[in-house]
């Protein structure tokens, strides 16, 4: 039994944006507080690496979903990166 290639990239892109738009709660949520104490920073960095080699991977298999989602994802997770930094960065000030 094979699977027509439309639904395999119909459920891809089901499975990608389900998991890439999990983040934007997230990223809403630091950016309303302006804290992350919650939050790892090395956690965030490991998966934007495992993030960037899953688009690199889709650029080379030329796969629509992995590079939409996995760009998009990217720059979430690396939106985190930074306002971790910037938060923590400015908790140190204030209470250093």
């Amino acid at each position: 039994m094979s699977i027509p290639s439309w639904s395999a990239t119909l459920i891809g892109s089901i499975a990608a944006f389900c998991t890439t738009a999990a983040f934007v709660p997230q990223v809403v949520r630091v950016w309303r507080l302006k804290s992350s104490e919650q939050i790892s920073l090395t956690m965030f960095l490991v998966f934007s690496v495992g993030t960037l080699a899953w688009l690199v991977y889709g650029l080379l298999i030329r796969s629509d979903p992995v590079i939409l989602a996995n760009g998009v994802t990217l720059g979430l997770s690396l939106t985190m990166v930074s306002l971790k930094v910037n938060y923590d960065r400015r908790t140190r000030r204030t209470t250093g």
